[in-house]
């Protein structure tokens, strides 16, 4: 049973990180978050300053590939699929229906990226 809130937030983008910074964090919260027995993250990147991408939302989804590749990560959804018409959501939320309450759940988010560990 997880502690706490139902999802953990991480948020990469505070005080506007380099691309190398951010993944350092993203390193460090996973190996955190496995050492708390957490299940599930919602990894804010952001979008870019522009809403044409941003750099470190582009690195930090790669690297999430490459986990989920390497089994290092049970899952990742990026945050446009974070909504009840994705089967591989609505999976997850029947398995833990506390995370129906994400603020984020069906907004189409770009800026985040949920981890399932």
């Amino acid at each position: 049973m997880l502690e706490g809130p139902a999802i953990k937030i991480v948020n990469l983008k505070a005080n506007m990180p380099s691309v190398s910074e951010a993944l350092q964090r993203l390193k460090s919260e996973l190996a955190l978050a496995h050492q708390q027995k957490r299940l599930v993250l919602k990894i804010i990147h952001g979008y870019g300053s522009k809403g044409v991408g941003g750099d470190i939302r582009i690195a930090v989804q790669k690297r999430l590939r490459e986990m989920l590749d390497t089994k290092e990560i049970r899952g990742c959804i990026f945050g446009e699929e974070w909504s009840k018409s994705c089967d591989e959501v609505w999976k997850l939320l029947q398995a833990r229906p506390e995370l129906k309450s994400d603020a984020d759940l069906g907004r189409c988010n770009r800026g985040i990226t949920i981890v399932l560990l």
